[in-house]
């Protein structure tokens, strides 16, 4: 037995090394809730990201710690391939944009998560989860732009883009602490990778021009924590709640004239709330609330038309609001085989309309998912899962802000709509 244990716990430390490298790898663009994902992995991703009462997987990790108490012995190992399709539309009169639409390229990318949770005992467990985070992307043409004189390009750089990734890892465990409450907890180390092109236009209000723009790839690191607990208040009916902590990432130091604070780009902190109902035995309906404070990060939250030059203390951010999502969804098994799901999650969208010139790189408009899924079970010891999700198109529009000032004779639209398709396997030991 102990033998079998150790080569488990080998085979899912090798699994997760090479899930790490993946997550490297791929160009995460998860751009729902702003830049974080509805939902990690097959289950919550069906569920619109729902279940921080019901959180009864390997990847309860990154939503509930509590919920491994109910995961049991098992691995999860999934990958997305999310469709975000981005562009902008500018009108009206001679602007510091062009005129017409122009669309976002790269459009398909790939987004893994593993988790692996172990029971100790009745009463404990633990589990270690990866997944990531994305959002801003993007990648636009080298366009002839009149505004740029001999130049060209949406900010008269050529090509423009960003593109930033989120890697989480996380150790957890859970415990009993009476017949009906359970609690748990997650250190998690944060990787971000960050890169940016084609803004020469903004070097004028730079503090560090050398460090604003066509500097490759920089990557920052940091820690937070995730804590949770689940109170069955009856043998139907549950209550969950989580909290992350703000992550206190080091500075993204080839991007120190871009980000507020020389290039600090911390993690916001997130509260989760729900409540989980058994209709019957075989179907419960879950819903939950999502807090994700941005305006507490002040490279994102500060507004683009701040005194302070791009890279000061107080300097230009992206003027994101803090994001409210609201979610509803049910999971009802019709077979010892098979498991259906479904979900709605709908949200404000952080960005208002005088904000839209500089969110052309970060257009996180997005307002509504609509998500579905089911695992078949293939024996007793293995499950294939999958989810799809598609989100509307949102858009928000307003007046040009160029870096001399506001331009109201011109006009920028943002447009998002998004697709997702996710599948994954479950092997429970």
């Amino acid at each position: 037995m102990a033998k079998t244990r150790k080569a488990i716990f080998t085979n899912s430390v090798a699994l997760a090394t090479v899930m790490v490298g993946a997550a490297l790898a791929a160009q995460d663009a998860a751009a729902t809730e702003g830049y974080f994902q509805h939902g990690f992995g097959a289950r919550q991703s069906a569920l619109a990201g729902a279940g921080v009462a019901d959180s009864s997987d390997a990847m309860s990790l990154s939503l509930n710690p509590a919920g491994l108490l109910d995961a049991g012995n098992e691995m999860q190992l999934g990958i997305s391939l999310f469709n975000p399709v981005r562009s902008f539309t500018g009108s009206g009169g001679p602007g510091f944009t062009p005129n017409g639409e122009v669309e976002s390229g790269s459009e398909y990318f790939p987004v893994p998560n593993f988790a692996y949770s172990r029971s100790l005992g009745e009463k404990s467990a633990w589990g270690v989860a990866l997944y990531g985070n994305g959002g801003m992307n993007t990648s636009y043409p080298n366009i002839a732009n009149p505004a740029c004189g001999p130049g060209s390009g949406v900010f008269c750089g050529g090509s423009l883009g960003v593109n930033l990734n989120q890697m989480f890892i996380a150790a957890g465990y859970a415990t009993e602490l009476s017949d009906n409450f359970s609690v748990g907890i997650s250190p998690i180390f944060a990787l971000q990778m960050f890169e940016a092109n084609g803004l020469v236009a903004f070097s004028g209000i730079s503090s560090d021009p050398t460090h604003l723009t066509n500097n490759e790839s920089s990557y920052s690191h940091g820690f937070g924590v995730r804590v949770g607990g689940q109170w069955d208040v009856t043998d139907q009916f549950r209550v969950g709640a989580a909290y992350q902590t703000e992550f206190d990432m080091s500075e993204f130091d080839d991007y120190a004239g871009l980000f507020a604070e020389q290039g600090k780009f911390n993690i916001p902190s997130t509260w989760n709330l729900g409540v989980a109902y058994d209709v019957t035995p075989a179907m419960t309906v879950m819903f939950d609330y999502r807090h994700i404070a941005y305006e507490d990060v002040p490279s994102v939250s500060n507004s683009t038309m701040a005194p302070f030059p791009l890279g000061a203390n107080n300097g230009a951010g992206f003027s994101w609001k803090d994001v409210d999502a609201y979610k509803l969804a049910a999971e009802w098994q019709t077979s010892e085989a098979m498991t259906w799901r479904a979900g709605v999650a709908i949200n404000n969208n952080p960005i208002g309309g005088s904000d839209v010139t500089l969110n052309i790189l970060a257009p996180g408009v997005q307002e509504q998912h609509y998500t579905a899924g089911f695992t078949y079970d293939l024996d007793e010891s293995n499950g294939l899962d999958f989810a799809f999700m598609y989100s509307p198109e949102s858009s928000v529009s307003g007046i040009e802000i160029t870096p001399q000032g506001p331009n109201p004779g011109h006009t920028i639209e943002l447009q998002m709509h998004q697709f997702q398709l996710t599948v994954g396997w479950t092997k429970r030991f």
